[in-house]
This record gives C-alpha cells, structure tokens and sequence, in this order.
C-alpha cells in the first residue's frame, strides 16, 4: 500500500517528462522547417529577380541594335546581288534575293515615300524578287519595269559615282528626273546631293563596269 502512490508519482513524472520532450521535439522541426521554408522563398525570390534583370538587359540591348546605323566607312561591304538573266547587270538584293530590302519601289513614285511590299504582290525580273504593295504598282512595274527600278542596280549612287560598289537602304532615296536613286545611308545621300548632276554624270560613266571590280 505504501509504494502506490510512489509509483503513481514517478509514471507521472515520466509521463510528464515524455510530453516535455515530444513538444521540444515538434518545437525545434516546427522551427527546422519554418527556416527551410525562409530558405526557399528567398532563393525564389533572388532568381525571380535575377531572370527580369535578365529580361530587362535583353529588351535593352534588342533596343539598342535596333537604333544602330551602319558605318559610314563601311563602304566596302559584302552585298548579296543578282545577275540579270538577260545581261551582265546586277542588283542589289538582301540574303533572300529581295530587291529594295522588300520596299514596293512604285511606291515612291506614287505616295512619294518607301512602302513595305507584302509577299502576295511579287514579280522576279532580272534575277531579283521584286515586292509590291498592291497589285496595281506590281502591275505598273510588270509593264514598265526600267521606269521604277532604282538606278545602278540598286546600289549606292554616291559610291558608284567613286567607282566602287556599296549597300543602300530604302529610307535614303530621291528621284531626280524620273529615275529613282538609292544610297548607303541618309548621311552619304546628303554628300550625294552637294553636286547631284554630277555625281550623276560621273556614275554613269562608271556604271556598269564597276560591278568588275566589286
């Protein structure tokens, strides 16, 4: 009778020292997996932020090529050109054979400024693809197509009257007496059109015998 209450008292005192331990237990793996969690979030959040630096640092530069302009010392640039089927002349053309970088070169002649050609309204003459924005100015060219083809095949009129070859782009043009020029870039049209008589004289004289040496 004496040693019941004394055992009662020490399965207590287990008792309580069991719950003790399995709550500091669950305490201390509560507090594991709240700092894993801490853990994960903050890398989640550093890589969120590292991929929209990223994303921010590609738009940036796409931006930036965008903007560029090709160097005016490039004057001798590898073009893409196309022989003509029926002759020794050449026309400038991109990496697909497109004429006028794709721009409708009637255009020019009736709205008075470049025009995107779409691909439904295309011609190929004289080994280039030609592109139109309508199929009445590809019509037009069909039927006339000395009328609206840009001079010396498409290349630079400034560098072509200097006796060599060079690119043009579609945003760098005039059209002098009915005939359409292109030049490399806004700036060299602008030295084109300090003497344009002669500079016109000097590459026809030049023209074509300067596609032998390019």
């Amino acid at each position: 009778m004496l040693f019941k209450p004394a055992n009662k008292l020490a399965a207590a005192a287990v008792l309580s020292l069991m719950l003790a331990t399995g709550c500091a237990t669950s305490s201390t793996n509560a507090t594991s997996a709240s700092t894993e969690n801490s853990s994960t979030n903050t890398e989640t959040t550093t890589a969120t932020a590292d991929t929209s630096t990223e994303s921010t640092e590609s738009n940036t530069a796409a931006v930036a090529s965008t903007d560029a302009e090709p160097a005016e010392s490039d004057t001798s640039a590898v073009v893409e050109a196309s022989t003509s089927e029926d002759s020794n002349i050449r026309y400038f053309t991109d990496g697909n054979g497109v004429a006028i970088r794709g721009t409708d070169p009637v255009a020019y002649f009736t709205q008075g400024a470049p025009q995107r050609g779409r691909s439904e309204f295309t011609h190929t003459w004289r080994g280039a693809t030609w592109k139109f924005a309508s199929a009445e100015n590809r019509d037009r060219f069909i039927a006339e197509p000395e009328r609206y083809a840009p001079q010396y095949g498409g290349f630079c009129a400034w560098a072509v009257s200097q006796g060599y070859t060079a690119s043009t782009v579609p945003e760098a043009w005039k059209i002098v007496d009915g005939r359409l020029y292109l030049n490399y870039s806004k700036r060299v049209q602008r030295t084109w059109e300090q003497n344009i008589p002669g500079n016109i004289a000097k590459a026809n004289s030049n023209w074509p015998g300067v596609l032998a040496g390019s």
